[in-house]
């Protein structure tokens, strides 16, 4: 079943005509997902190796069934290009796009939120459902299916780990990265939400860093509405205060958002915190097998 993309996601890209978009898009349909349009605006009735290019969403919506759509829109048109893809009827809404200041961002938020749309990123590597669909820019290759289920804030941190699951011999139901921006469009909480609602999905991974207070929140909603396992691994244990490490999310304030504080507090509620990648991969090892 995987949870966010999978057999029957039919996929647009927003900025298939560009050359990440392209290579991107082009790379996700190699690995199996169905790819049914692009849409870059004034080159409509053009294609790309054979995938048709719309004017608008749109039109991709009506002309080619798209319900899902990978956002490769420079940073100054991306929030219109969330805006559009929501108008149109798209229900999952990935965004790679990074740099996309923080008030736009609050507003596409509050926008797309009431209306059901579960958006990833901005500023993340996408969604991978290993063996059914691939959307952004996660090497597939190092990852293979199974019943472990992994969210992070770092997209390599997410290749590590996934890639450390796989030489044990595990694998994963689905990969969501959900960015590492102050305000992305979907929380630990909400793809935890599904995991935990997912039947492949026996065992999470929860992958977090500094900045913030959503591991925090995770906690406190495993410890409360989780019945599967979940594991996690926090990034920044040497990162100094005041200086953002990596992502724009990714910064000590005062005295919040140490990793210290986020490992304490996923362990509060019996949550094992691993001290590196490769320990992560073998503590979940020790758990299925």
């Amino acid at each position: 079943m995987a949870i966010i993309v999978d057999n029957e996601t039919r996929l647009v890209v927003q900025g298939l005509t560009g050359s990440e978009g392209r290579f991107h898009g082009l790379r996700n349909r190699a690995y199996g997902t169905n790819l049914v349009a692009g849409v870059t605006p004034g080159k409509g009735g053009q294609d790309v190796e054979g995938v048709p290019v719309f004017d608008t969403v749109a039109d991709a919506v009506e002309r080619a069934g798209a319900n899902t759509t990978l956002i490769f829109v420079p940073a100054r048109f991306a929030a219109d290009a969330v805006y559009e893809a929501v108008d149109a009827g798209i229900e999952t809404v990935i965004c790679i796009t990074e740099h996309i200041p923080v008030h736009e961002m609050l507003r596409a938020y509050t926008y797309f939120r009431p209306k059901g749309v579960t958006m990833i990123g901005p500023n993340c590597p996408g969604v991978l459902s290993p063996g059914k669909a691939n959307v952004g820019i996660i090497p597939a290759e190092i990852f293979s299916e199974g019943v472990v289920g992994l969210v992070s804030r770092s997209g390599t941190l997410t290749y590590q780990i996934g890639h450390e699951l796989t030489q044990l011999g595990l694998g994963n139901s689905t990969i969501v990265g959900i960015g590492g921006d102050p305000i992305v469009g979907s929380s630990f909480i909400d793809v935890l939400e599904k995991f935990e609602a997912d039947p492949e999905t026996e065992l999470v991974v929860l992958v977090g860093e500094i900045g913030g207070d959503e591991e925090e929140k995770a906690a406190q909603y495993i410890g409360e509405h989780m019945t599967k396992p979940v594991l996690a691994y926090i990034a920044g244990f040497s990162a100094p205060p005041g200086k953002a490490m990596g992502h724009a999310g990714a910064i000590i304030s005062g005295s919040s958002g140490t990793a210290a504080a986020k490992k304490e507090a996923l362990e509060a509620k019996g949550i094992e915190v691993g001290a590196t990648p490769t320990e992560v991969a073998q503590l979940v090892a020790k758990r299925l097998k």
